[in-house]
């Protein structure tokens, strides 16, 4: 199995992405940003549909191109890419069992066309290693 896809938008994460909220009894919440809750509906219009859910190991590559040389967490940026998937309904859960690896992935630069691209494969690697 292969699936691969382009976001056309520049990556976001959730953690740097936040709006501290105080609820009507007075606690706080943290709650994903304007910015981050609208990048998320828009990237959701790129993620393919599948039939059922991926509920077996994958590795999820991605490739994210971010519009600035600023540094960036490439874990926080993961993060934010697997809720989407979940989000979407093509993977059933981002826990290690399903991404089981995210091999490949890497953030580069592209001023002009930020990006994230993102290829889903079978996970093959030996069980109960690591």
């Amino acid at each position: 199995m292969k699936i691969s896809f382009v976001i056309p938008i520049a990556p976001r994460t959730k953690k740097n992405h936040q709006d501290i909220i105080r609820t009507a009894n007075g606690r706080r919440m943290v709650l994903p940003s304007k910015q981050y809750r609208q990048y998320e509906r828009d990237a959701l219009l790129f993620v393919p549909s599948v039939a059922e859910p991926i509920a077996h190991a994958v590795n999820v590559r991605a490739v994210y191109y971010t519009d600035t040389r600023r540094k960036v967490d490439i874990t926080n940026l993961h993060q934010a890419l697997h809720d989407l998937l979940v989000t979407s309904g093509l993977l059933a859960d981002d826990n290690s069992r399903i991404i089981a690896a995210t091999d490949g992935s890497r953030v580069m630069y592209d001023k002009e066309h930020p990006r994230t691209e993102v290829t889903i494969t079978d996970f093959c690697g030996e069980e109960g290693s690591g």
